[in-house]
């Protein structure tokens, strides 16, 4: 499990995940409708924080990866906060959102966090066209705050992967990340540092773990005769 002892250079951890000012737990805890569009007051904007500290060992790859936009349900595919309050049932916090619906947010911070490893020779969006050696594609399976099992608010995230080869499209390796990681309280800052702590985590275990798994295929790979 990580922890906050992660360095970061710029702005503090707390800057870093909050977008606009302190917004009360007893605000945001309160309801759980959809943030409403036309309300006068626009909703509280947070974000979540890239991975910046790796194994030392990870291999240092020259191929090039690009990273598809994780696919989501419908419930999770939203800028909304998700809130579990029973497995069977999903609501939204009221007052706040993501700064981007989640599947995008994710997508960006998995590239910042490649980046941040500099383990690699090119990372980047599936938009941007970069030629591939491999394309990572997600699914974003769990990712919303969960109130049923335990006393206080628990952020859980979990996300599927398959790092798949280029051109001839074969998955070579597929593997679940997870991570539950409850609050310290139910200030509704602690949820969204939890949220980021469960984050973390995911996103140090999938970066590493593609790397490795690319770099295992990499160096069997037939190449051309020159």
């Amino acid at each position: 499990m990580t922890t906050g002892s992660d360095q970061r250079r710029g702005p503090t951890r707390r800057q870093m995940l909050r977008v606009a000012a302190a917004c009360s737990g007893a605000s945001a805890l309160a309801g759980c409708a959809a943030i409403n569009p036309l309300s006068a007051t626009p909703p509280q904007l947070y974000t979540l924080s890239p991975k910046s500290t790796f194994d030392p060992n990870l291999p240092t790859v020259n191929w090039q990866l690009l990273i598809e936009a994780p696919v989501a349900a419908a419930g999770l595919a939203s800028a909304r906060i998700a809130l579990r309050q029973s497995p069977m049932t999903l609501d939204y916090y009221a007052e706040v959102a993501w700064t981007d619906r989640a599947p995008l947010m994710v997508q960006t911070l998995l590239v910042e966090s490649f980046e941040n490893a500099g383990r690699i020779v090119s990372v980047g969006r599936e938009s941007i066209g970069l030629r591939a050696d491999f394309v990572l594609k997600t699914e974003l399976r769990e990712f919303q705050v969960e109130r049923f099992d335990v006393p206080i608010e628990t952020p859980r995230v979990r996300i599927n992967a398959k790092l798949v080869r280029i051109p001839d499209r074969e998955i070579i390796a597929s593997q679940n990340f997870e991570m539950v990681y409850a609050a310290g309280s139910s200030n509704f800052d602690a949820v969204i540092l939890a949220f980021d702590e469960a984050l973390g985590t995911v996103l140090r275990d999938l970066v590493e773990w593609t790397l490795v798994a690319g770099e295992s295929d990499w160096r069997v790979r037939p190449r051309p005769a020159s």
